[in-house]
């Protein structure tokens, strides 16, 4: 504890198995999170969720946030601008409880996790069997702007490209934050950019540079749109956060109104910012979990055919099993199919120079297989996945619906949620209101 300590963090009581950091900021759900070996760090950890040998950060308009953890505890700091204050002040507590607030709602710790994987896994064999090598995947709660851009790059994408797009639009349209270079080994830190940076016309060429393809128009044009509605930054933030408190039907058409949001990525907007844990996006991934394990049947042809009414129908099915927090329950299989976890929470091989044999136990249930190759599929006859086609490991950010009409709404909102957020503090992983 020494190391931490020395490195100006505090603890807050939280055994692993309510949020693993290692699986929730590296399965797709946010995309500007780094990643820093610790001083102490064993370079042949095997990934899991006991991993204590990282620390994440994430840029937030007035502040970095720093997390790590141990078995029993999250570990957490703030590196602030270069701007003097006194350890114990008033001025410093203030700080402290800010970052203890921000990371007390985007962790959503006030849910139970533990608890919630008793409840899908008395209900559902198929989790039952993976929630032990998958503990501690809890749903974000992310800000709504950074997250409908986000998920608007997500079309047709996997998550390393999704990443790579993502931090550009802060290195590119955003300044970065005056830190102390002694506490950020000279790296740069941007802010995710606010609507206004985003909106000019200029921004969908300057995208298209940096590779962001077809999707440079649609996010120009949402924040062009948006601006153009709402007229500033502080009320756009303001109308999104709004959609909390709306029926999810009501928030879903809402959304459904930006350039480049289908009914996947409004769903994914909904699950991971707005507020809506009964929602379950449906890409590739987790259709072929429904063919798998939940009793549907693939289509006929080379390619997946997803129908409305499909969709409806996979949602129903899942909702009926897990209940009010599906969408959470439907992330810990997504990331379970996910390549990048293959191993994960497996155990590890001797290696050469050991003497002694490595006690391993293995979970009831692996991984549930990556997606067939082709020549796999040719040799399986009138199965469900024969029917499936994926062209790369796509994630919960595929859009299989997409619906690009822009409408304007012609009526303001108000907000309506009283609840903390990090869009009504400074501390915004969106942009300051």
């Amino acid at each position: 504890m020494s190391l931490f300590s020395s490195a100006g963090f505090r603890s807050l009581p939280l055994p692993i198995g309510q949020l693993s950091l290692a699986a929730v900021l590296n399965c797709g759900q946010s995309f500007r999170w780094s990643c820093h070996p610790l001083a102490c760090a064993d370079s042949k950890s095997q990934a899991s969720p006991n991993d204590t040998s990282n620390e994440y950060r994430l840029c937030l308009q007035d502040r970095v946030i720093c997390v790590a953890q141990n078995n029993k505890e999250l570990l957490y700091r703030a590196i602030f601008p270069q701007t003097p204050i006194c350890e114990g002040s008033s001025a410093q507590a203030l700080r402290d409880g800010e970052t203890l607030s921000f990371i007390r709602d985007y962790f959503q710790l006030d849910q139970d996790l533990l608890k919630l994987y008793e409840v899908w896994g008395e209900n559902d064999a198929t989790f039952r069997n993976l929630k032990d090598r998958f503990s501690g995947l809890r749903m974000l709660r992310q800000d709504p702007w950074e997250t409908l851009v986000s998920f608007i790059c997500s079309a047709n994408n996997n998550i390393s490209r999704i990443t790579k797009m993502v931090q550009n639009l802060g290195i590119h349209f955003s300044e970065p934050l005056a830190l102390p270079s002694s506490q950020t080994n000279n790296q740069k830190y941007h802010p995710f950019p606010p609507p206004s940076a985003l909106a000019p016309t200029s921004v969908a060429d300057k995208l298209r540079e940096l590779g962001f393809g077809y999707r440079a128009k649609f996010i120009q044009k949402t924040a062009e749109m948006l601006m153009e509605e709402h007229g500033s930054d502080a009320e756009i933030f303001k109308w999104l956060n709004s959609l909390r408190s709306r029926p999810t039907d009501e928030a879903r058409a809402e959304l459904l109104k930006l350039m480049g949001v289908g009914r996947k990525v409004a769903d994914c907007i909904l699950l991971m910012s707005l507020d809506k844990p009964e929602v379950v996006p449906v890409d590739t991934h987790v259709f072929q979990i429904a063919v798998k394990y939940y009793g549907f049947k693939g289509g006929s042809g080379s390619k997946l055919t997803m129908t409305p009414k499909l969709y409806d129908d996979i949602t129903a099915k899942l909702v009926s099993i897990w209940g009010s927090y599906s969408g959470w329950a439907q992330t810990v299989l997504f990331t379970a199919d996910l390549k990048a976890f293959a191993n994960y929470n497996l155990p590890v091989a001797p290696s050469a120079d050991q003497d002694t044999p490595v006690k391993r136990t293995i979970s009831m249930l692996p991984t549930p297989s990556p997606s067939p190759s082709p020549k796999k599929r040719k040799r399986t006859s009138a199965t469900a996945s024969s029917a499936l086609e994926v062209t790369s490991i796509t994630t919960q950010e595929s859009e299989l619906l997409e619906d690009y009409g822009i409408q304007r709404r012609l009526r303001s909102r108000k907000v309506t949620s009283s609840v903390i957020t990090s869009s009504n503090l400074s501390l915004s992983s969106g942009s300051p209101t």
